[in-house]
């Protein structure tokens, strides 16, 4: 039986997982939780699955918890120490790591640290710090699964091949809600708009992140420090059906693709079972229904993102680190209706043109980059009005 720790599991992701969990109950065992400020769905988490450590936020919300659980209460921790705690210190043999944002990066890390395998969700970890986690990762002989359906399609899709014999690798992108909208339909997005996405069911961030691209942007970074490939053989296509999740293109012109339907729950199997399948009570995908599946390059005049992404990798260091700071300050404002759709790139590309750029081989030094590029996005954004 596997022991898990679930960092984000009030989550999209982290209530996929736990629902694998309770089909596999002889499988996988939960020995922490970690959550944000859903105490009614943490709390119920907490009695169906009766971990040994559970960490929150806020102290307040840590005593809450307690209270609520009386003396079916865990180990109830609080801060970014209790998220360490829980990766690192409860016991697990695995962590899934599905916080979203920078706040996962710490956990993450120290999980690597301790010598536990990650199942990898936030794909911050790597856009920030992918040189510190892969080394670390590398030192302590850990594996690191990816749960992003477009990472996990390579993963598949590489093995048993060699890496030298790659071309290239293709991730797909739906295109988000607004794949056909012009420039001047784009200006005029709000907040509800860009929260329905046409094929999958994520959280609010991730889900503005797919409606201007950045997250395929943020995926190509992390693809780069998964398979350690350059940002030249690393491609994105717009795939509206979401079928075909990302291919490998090898030197001799074959392509090798994972397909399935869209549902994460194929990709955090894997990475739970792995090399092991498991069996899911999923529909299966009827490509004679589907009849037709569409491919298109992207068009980065209308979706910036991208590009920013892009230059972030090739310019390395800590710009990535301020990309994703910069990112997160813009979306959180977009949400609050402070900041404009198209204003996300423009203070992102505002945020990179300002940053002086060191060396990323330090949490120090990346947690510096993004504080600073964080600081940079709120000041830009207090005076959107003077953006070009």
């Amino acid at each position: 039986m596997k022991s898990l720790a679930i960092l984000g599991s009030t989550g999209s992701i982290g209530v996929s997982t736990l629902e694998i969990v309770a089909a596999h109950p002889e499988r996988f065992r939960v020995v922490a939780l970690t959550a944000g400020r859903n105490l009614d769905l943490l709390e119920q988490q907490v009695r169906a699955f009766r971990p040994e450590y559970v960490a929150v936020p806020a102290t307040g919300d840590a005593a809450a918890l307690k209270a609520r659980l009386g003396d079916a209460a865990p180990h109830v921790l609080a801060g970014c120490d209790g998220l360490i705690a829980c990766a690192a210190q409860s016991g697990a043999q695995l962590v899934v790591s599905a916080i979203v944002g920078a706040a996962g990066l710490e956990p993450t890390l120290a999980a690597i640290e301790a010598g536990i395998d990650v199942a990898l969700a936030n794909k911050e970890t790597l856009v920030a710090a992918g040189d510190v986690v892969m080394s670390a990762v590398a030192r302590k002989g850990i594996y690191l699964f990816p749960v992003d359906s477009e990472h996990s399609a390579i993963f598949q899709s590489l093995a048993g091949h060699r890496k030298d014999d790659v071309r290239r690798l293709i991730l797909t992108a739906s295109g988000g809600p607004f794949r056909n909208r012009s420039l001047a339909e784009l200006e005029q997005v709000v907040p509800a708009d860009a929260l329905t996405h046409p094929n999958w069911n994520m959280g609010r961030k991730i889900t503005i992140d797919s409606a201007t691209m950045m997250n395929k942007g943020l995926e190509v970074i992390e693809a780069h420090w998964l398979f350690d490939l350059p940002a030249e053989k690393i491609a994105v296509h717009i795939h509206p059906e979401s079928i075909v999740h990302s291919m490998v293109e090898y030197v001799d012109g074959a392509v090798i693709a994972q397909l399935g339907i869209p549902d994460m729950k194929t990709p955090i199997a894997l990475a739970l079972s792995w090399p092991e399948r498991l069996p899911l009570d999923l529909p299966p995908l009827d490509l004679c229904r589907l009849g037709r599946l569409h491919f298109s390059e992207p068009d980065t005049e209308r979706f910036p993102c991208l590009a920013l992404a892009y230059r972030a990798l090739t310019s390395g260091g800590t710009a990535p680190a301020a990309l994703n700071a910069a990112n997160e300050v813009a979306v959180e404002a977009f949400l609050d209706n402070r900041l404009g759709f198209t204003d996300i790139p423009r203070i992102i590309e505002a945020v990179l043109d300002r940053h002086e750029i060191s060396a990323a081989d330090s949490l120090a030094a990346v947690l510096s980059a993004d504080a600073a590029a964080r600081a940079a996005a709120v000041r830009l954004i207090e005076n959107a009005g003077g953006l070009p």
